[in-house]
């Protein structure tokens, strides 16, 4: 029998998902929830806000946006999980004789573990490069993870460049940022979800994104 293992951040009341992001704002359900009425609860939040997936219309104006995404981009992915602890760089190196083609592949870079701090926002973040991001493409990766802020440097050097997210996004692959307790799954024998929902005209949102091991 398969175990799920949830890999996503839970969403709270004024939480930071990132420096610069707001603020998400939750209300409660009304006090009749015995009577099986009321509005269930509101959430004010920008689409970016906890564990989130990135569609091209994030980036390009023509792009797929969430209401356009195919199940199959995301649900019941054959994973795999790259070590990627220690490099702030990560290269094409790091799937070298890997194969890749049809997986989700998410990169372990240990960085979740400073969630909720002051230090989880730091430029030093592990990052891919544009080369990496090409690699991911001709390897056939269907969808790509990370536990770590950005798959790019976010570091004011960059001045807001994001070459990896743009060639994910441009070959159609979904991105999922702000992972967790990836270091729980294996390196491969798992499938992969992460599910939006479906909202015409954003190009990113929060999902419960979980792992079934065999």
């Amino acid at each position: 029998m398969s175990k799920p293992v949830d890999v996503s951040h839970q969403i709270t009341d004024g939480m930071t998902t990132r420096p610069g992001l707001p603020q998400p704002d939750i209300t409660e359900a009304a006090a009749d929830r015995g009577s099986g009425h009321g509005d269930g609860g509101r959430v004010t939040m920008a689409g970016a806000t906890g564990t989130y997936l990135e569609m091209p219309a994030h980036r390009y104006r023509d792009g797929a946006d969430l209401a356009d995404l195919d199940l199959d981009r995301v649900a019941d992915l054959p994973g795999t999980v790259v070590d990627a602890a220690g490099p702030r760089r990560i290269g094409p190196e790091a799937f070298s004789g890997l194969d890749l083609r049809g997986r989700a592949v998410l990169l372990r870079t240990g960085w979740d573990r400073r969630w909720r701090t002051d230090a989880y926002g730091d430029h030093d973040h592990p990052h891919l490069t544009e080369a990496a991001a090409k690699a991911l493409v001709e390897a056939g990766a269907v969808l790509v993870g990370t536990d770590s802020v950005a798959v790019d440097d976010t570091s004011p050097a960059a001045e807001g460049a994001r070459p990896a997210l743009a060639v994910l996004l441009a070959a159609g692959v979904p991105v999922v940022s702000h992972l967790c307790l990836l270091d729980e799954l294996p390196a491969e024998g798992f499938r992969f979800f992460a599910v939006p929902a479906k909202v015409r005209g954003l190009a990113a949102f929060p999902v419960r994104a979980f792992a079934l091991v065999d």
